[in-house]
């Protein structure tokens, strides 16, 4: 069976990856003249064309994104902050979060030729090697955030490879969220690490893609040395929630 079961991966693979790119450099042009406007303008006007891209992408390679919301929805500009299982995450968000936002992502991805070019026009790009670049992804965050735009940022820093539900969070979404009393607002992605797993493109399936936004986070009153204090709290709440859709191995206490 299995060697009928190949041929047709490989055909659902090469369609997959030649609808991605066919509609990717439909809106190449239009992406480049917006990029003119400036980062903020010309950003939000870019997510249009990549919402358009979500839109039709999924639902031609046979994945359809579903959203649950366990919070009552607003257009307050907020802190996304998302479990990352998948590289498929960042075309997951550009579909169903509110726009507009920017997503922080590595700058290591805008070196890709073609991709590369829309990716440094939409992401708030950060090179964790450096200090000084650090800095500067957080002070173009928190000037997104005054402009009315919501930010995005996978806390675990990268994809979770783990048979956990997350990694460790890094504090850079909690403190920004606390100097500028912004609430976080947690967002499941549950399918993502089945649709596009670590395995390779080769593993890339049709099939639902859940997104479950859970309540927000309220920092008001919270100072810095409440950093860890918020990030448990994210955290905990993320993690209960991910155990009620997939099993994952219990914990074994050290000691």
């Amino acid at each position: 069976m299995n060697f009928l079961l190949k041929p047709l991966r490989v055909i659902y693979v090469i369609y997959a990856a030649a609808t991605f790119l066919g509609i990717m450099f439909l809106i190449l042009p239009p992406i480049f003249l917006a990029s003119l406007l400036g980062r903020q303008k010309g950003g939000n006007i870019i997510f249009y064309f990549l919402r358009f891209w979500a839109h039709t992408w999924f639902p031609l390679v046979g994945m359809w994104v579903t959203r649950k919301y366990l919070c009552e929805r607003d257009n307050e500009p907020c802190i996304y902050v998302v479990n990352h299982r998948s590289y498929l995450d960042a075309a997951i968000a550009v579909k169903v979060m509110r726009l507009p936002f920017r997503p922080l992502g590595k700058v290591e991805m805008s070196k890709i030729p073609f991709f590369g070019f829309i990716y440094k026009n939409s992401v708030v790009p950060v090179d964790r090697s450096s200090a000084a670049a650090r800095a500067r992804s957080v002070r173009e965050m928190m000037t997104a955030l005054k402009a009315g735009i919501s930010i995005l940022v996978f806390p675990e820093g990268t994809t979770n490879d783990t048979d956990q539900p997350l990694r460790p969070f890094h504090n850079g979404a909690f403190r920004m969220a606390i100097e500028l009393q912004k609430p976080i607002k947690p967002v499941l992605y549950l399918d993502a690490g089945h649709r596009l797993p670590h395995k390779g493109p080769m593993h890339i399936s049709p099939g639902k893609c859940r997104v479950v936004f859970l309540p927000p986070i309220p920092v008001t009153g919270m100072t810095l040395d409440d950093i860890n204090t918020l990030k448990q709290q994210v955290f905990d709440a993320m993690d209960t929630e991910l155990r009620k859709y997939h099993k994952y191995p219990t914990l074994q206490p050290i000691g």
